[in-house]
């Protein structure tokens, strides 16, 4: 049996709020949903899903430059994937087996994610305990 999720919604910063729109990235359609057994990202049309046991840390980041993280990006440095929507901090979140995100057909694949929840520490307290 499933518990129910814990959901977080993502920050928003208010000058961002009208360009994330455009892209389908709104309050309703941004949020990490986590049960015993799952991590759920949406961000708007974009979606992440893997075990929760394939979280293998979770790491409180930022404050970051705009330009890095606001939308979806895909990190040249590692392979990871960023889902952001405000420059306060976020949650980076690693993986044991690389997840698809920011693709159809499963590709590519990545190691990690960063996620700009509403309270990064409780987001990763939960996926610590």
């Amino acid at each position: 049996m499933t518990s129910a999720p814990t959901r977080f919604p993502f920050r928003f910063d208010p000058a961002f709020r009208p360009a994330l729109a455009l892209l389908g990235v709104r309050p309703a359609t941004a949020w990490v949903a986590v049960t015993d057994r799952d991590l759920v990202i949406r961000y708007g049309p974009w979606r992440l899903r893997t075990g929760r046991d394939n979280v293998l840390g979770a790491e409180v980041a930022g404050p970051y430059r705009w330009w890095r993280v606001i939308g979806p990006h895909l990190s040249l440095a590692d392979g990871g994937v960023s889902f952001g929507s405000s420059t306060a901090g976020g949650v980076c979140l690693r993986f044991g087996v690389r997840v698809p995100a920011l693709a159809p057909g499963g590709w590519p694949r990545h190691p990690a994610a960063t996620v700009t929840v509403a309270d990064p520490p409780a987001l990763a307290r939960l996926l610590a305990g």
